[in-house]
């Protein structure tokens, strides 16, 4: 039984073999970090925590991605790759510098597309204009952070934007037929289990195509660990076990045609804080979903 809509699966249909992200260092900031909207940044966010070795911005993105290719091909020889855009917010240049690193890295053999992570606030048709030509020819994905669909929560973690961001970006985004997936952080300061539905069905009206979940982590020299640490703020971490009843939840009130990229979020163990799930890998945590929801006899979209 497809208890859920596989994002995995949709890609290895397309080009007949696997197709694995390689995440690029392009030497960004953000405008909650630089001053423009804020400063310090999200208060959760350390990019090393989701940074290779290969994503060195002092290596060009083409050395970079041939770098990642060599990793991953010993295992999977014939896969294909998406250049990922991933730390800080990859939309946040002049359009003639994003237009040049993009093309680089496209210029690369296997590689058929482009996921581009951004905030919902730094959106522009110029940008979209070109990434609808370059659509055409490759695969582009747009990622916003969303996080939350609570504007108390968006500015508990200094996001410096509102929800009405995100509705007003991935309009604009579908209307250039762009593919958008979504990050959301599940377990976030004062959010409850009875605020999953309420999440699912705001984001049931966003004309997206995919999902990303993070699980709430501590990480040390965060501000969100110093709030952690002193209490000021009541952060609890998720256990496996509760995050998976979450995560189901959601499912059940997400619409059936979102596909689901990532359940979870890995960071290196001596950088966590909490929560501890001691080795429990991401295909691990998939796998304990999917047991679970079949026992449960339950799957995406029931209650919608």
């Amino acid at each position: 039984m497809n208890v859920y809509r596989n994002f995995a699966t949709y890609l290895k249909e397309k080009y007949g073999t696997r197709v694995q992200k390689i995440s690029v260092n392009a030497g960004f900031t953000c405008p909650n970090r630089d001053g423009t909207k804020g400063l310090g940044g999200c208060i959760y966010c350390d990019n090393q925590t989701f940074s290779p070795d290969f994503t060195d911005y002092s290596i060009d993105i083409k050395n970079q991605l041939e770098k990642g290719i060599q990793y991953f091909s010993k295992k999977y020889p014939s896969q294909k790759y998406i250049a990922y855009f991933q730390n800080y917010t990859n939309t946040y240049a002049p359009l003639e510098v994003l237009k040049q690193k993009y093309i680089q890295s496209l210029a690369i053999p296997n590689v058929v597309g482009i996921a581009i992570s951004t905030r919902p606030d730094c959106i522009d048709e110029a940008l979209l204009k070109f990434l609808a030509e370059l659509n055409k020819q490759y695969e582009v994905f747009i990622e916003l952070g969303v996080e939350s669909t609570f504007d108390k929560t968006l500015s508990l973690l200094n996001r410096c934007h509102s929800y009405k961001d995100v509705e007003k970006a991935a309009k604009i985004i579908n209307q250039y037929n762009i593919w958008t997936t979504i990050h959301l952080i599940l377990g976030l300061p004062g959010e409850t289990m009875d605020d999953i539905k309420v999440h699912a069905h705001n984001i049931n009206k966003l004309p997206i195509k995919a999902i990303k979940f993070h699980q709430l982590q501590v990480i040390k020299n965060t501000k969100l660990a110093q709030l952690y640490e002193s209490k000021e703020v009541d952060v609890q971490p998720l256990c496996i076990d509760k995050y998976i009843d979450w995560v189901i939840l959601f499912l059940e009130h997400l619409r059936t045609d979102i596909y689901i990229e990532r359940f979870t979020s890995e960071s290196p163990n001596d950088m966590v804080i909490a929560p501890h799930w001691g080795n429990i890998k991401n295909y691990h945590v998939v796998e304990m979903i999917r047991k679970k929801m079949n026992d449960l006899e339950t799957f995406q979209g029931r209650w919608v």
